[in-house]
């Protein structure tokens, strides 16, 4: 069916209330079949109206009881007006969305329930009837009491006891526009977030990413990633398969932490939380998962475990030099008195007790040089390695 687009672009009723009147900027799309010639078809209603003109509102209709049984009881407002958009008529929903009673809907005109509307909106509802439909977009409507609702309305032609009548269906669009804003407000959360977001379907196929997961893994355009198999992008290994299976029983979820491969290549630390993602009747049909790029986390936690050994073997050290210091300085002292005591017959053990004194104080020189040591630092022993292919390496003092 052809139908014309009608968008009523009003402001905000905060806004409304600071500025004190509304807009009746109006933009109207009409599809190509509106086009149509429909000379004879407009001849006719306006012939029809010009009959009706001035007839009173108590019609033959409007005292059917079946008429009013259906009537009464559609879920959207209605309103009936004449062709030039007076109410004759309008149903209880009406009464509840706008704060009019019956009687006082009958002395209104339709433009003053829909903000920002004057009476050329009749006029181009009138001259653009396709089929007997409009449909009124992103409008605003006025209360009795001045308040605001953003509502949806679409308009019919019908024909009522050989009248050409507009029926109006108004529908109080308020918590679809919380919902779209609420959606709104957090679409722009996940595409600005710094953490990566994956949505995938039951077989770990990427369905959705943020801008994070492209910049995690150097991807210039989400478009590369989506419809690619999630677990590609992780280093295989035993403790990451699980990570990766829908489970039921998963509602709170589960994080660890897994080795993710870039687009080149490269590699990085990321800790991933997975939940299900379940559908409004609680089935499980895929997963979200929040990923969080942990190198530099990791880069510290090594550093920071780095400087722990260094402390400690640099605490040891100092411990085992005052430990050896002592039995050093007696073995020195007593070395030197043996070295001074000995006697001519004893002439043989006199290079014995010379070269032990001289490793004595190179004992003592070593203590000293390792009891001043401040910083850890090692360098090669031997030029033999071990399986991993690492040589051996000893504490460098020489540097101090």
């Amino acid at each position: 069916m052809a139908s014309l687009c009608l968008i009523m672009n009003n402001p905000d009723p905060s806004q409304v209330v600071a500025r004190g009147k509304l807009s009746s900027t109006m933009r109207i799309d009409i599809t190509p079949e509106s086009l149509a010639d429909m000379t004879a078809e407009k001849a006719e209603r306006r012939i029809i109206t010009r009959k009706f003109k001035g007839t009173s509102a108590a019609e033959t209709w409007s005292a059917d009881p079946n008429f009013q049984e259906l009537f009464q009881s559609v879920y959207d407002a209605a309103i009936i007006t004449d062709m030039d958009g007076n109410i004759i008529s309008a149903n209880i929903r009406a009464c509840g969305f706008f704060l009019f009673g019956h009687e006082e809907f009958s002395s209104l005109n339709i433009v003053a329930l829909i903000s920002g509307a004057d009476k050329s909106l009749v006029q181009r509802i009138t001259e653009n009837l396709v089929q007997r439909f409009v449909l009124i977009e992103a409008c605003y409507c006025l209360r009795k009491d001045g308040s605001f609702f953003p509502a949806e309305v679409a308009v019919n032609e019908i024909h009522l006891s050989g009248r050409t009548c507009l029926c109006f269906f108004v529908r109080d669009i308020t918590l679809r526009r919380e919902a779209e804003e609420q959606l709104r407000i957090e679409h722009n959360a996940i595409q600005n977030s710094h953490s990566g977001i994956v949505i995938t379907d039951l077989q770990m196929k990427i369905l959705y990413v943020n801008p994070a997961i492209c910049r995690m893994w150097k991807y210039a355009d989400p478009a590369e990633l989506v419809n690619t198999n999630l677990r590609s992008l992780w280093k295989h290994d035993g403790d990451s398969a699980d990570v990766f299976e829908p489970d039921a029983q998963q509602a709170e979820g589960s994080m660890r932490e897994i080795i993710a491969i870039c687009k080149d290549g490269a590699e990085f630390h990321a800790q991933i939380a997975a939940t299900a993602n379940r559908d409004t009747d609680g089935k499980l049909v895929g997963m979200v998962f929040s990923i969080v790029d942990v190198s530099d986390r990791k880069r510290a936690e090594d550093a920071e475990r780095e400087a722990e050994r260094r402390r400690v073997m640099l605490e040891s050290l100092g411990a085992a030099c005052h430990h050896l210091g002592q039995p050093a300085t007696v073995l020195l002292a007593n070395l030197g008195i043996m070295n001074r005591k000995i006697s001519d017959k004893h002439e043989e053990i006199r290079p014995m007790i010379t070269s032990s004194l001289e490793a004595a104080v190179s004992l003592s020189e070593i203590l000293h040089k390792l009891n001043a040591t401040n910083e850890y630092k090692t360098t090669s022993y031997l030029e033999r390695r071990d399986e991993e292919g690492e040589s051996s390496r000893i504490l460098d003092i020489g540097h101090q």
